[in-house]
């Protein structure tokens, strides 16, 4: 079993940054990959990124190439979700997910996620 407990999110005005946190416990992480999702009201749930616990490789959403960045501490098995240059379009529930058998090609697929935090809630006003 995993738990996840995110972290990190707030009301900030457009242009801002936030960094969003993820800390994992339950099980070790060396085959794990990490995703941030985030919905919207009224919106499906969609892909922001996602991480390879092990190598470290990352994957982005179009809307946020070059503006977040996922990471990870290894040590502490937390992951992380920097925002910068946030947009009121960037408003919405954040949600971290894990799972250990996810293949490449179904990391933006949140139903191929065993494990998910509770969400923590990001506004972004103009």
């Amino acid at each position: 079993q995993v738990q996840l407990m995110e972290s990190g999110g707030g009301s900030v005005r457009a242009g801002d940054s936030l960094t969003l946190s993820c800390a994992a416990s339950g099980r070790a992480f060396g085959r794990y990959a990490m995703g941030w999702f985030r919905q919207a009201p009224g919106k499906e749930r969609e892909f922001v990124a996602a991480l390879r616990w092990s190598g470290g490789h990352t994957y982005y959403a179009d809307s946020v190439k070059g503006r977040f960045t996922i990471s990870r501490d290894s040590a502490k098995t937390t992951a992380y979700l920097q925002m910068n240059s946030l947009k009121p379009e960037d408003t919405a529930v954040y949600y971290c997910a894990a799972d250990t058998t996810i293949i490449t090609s179904q990391l933006t697929n949140p139903g191929a996620y065993d494990y998910w935090g509770q969400g923590t809630r990001v506004t972004v006003s103009s």
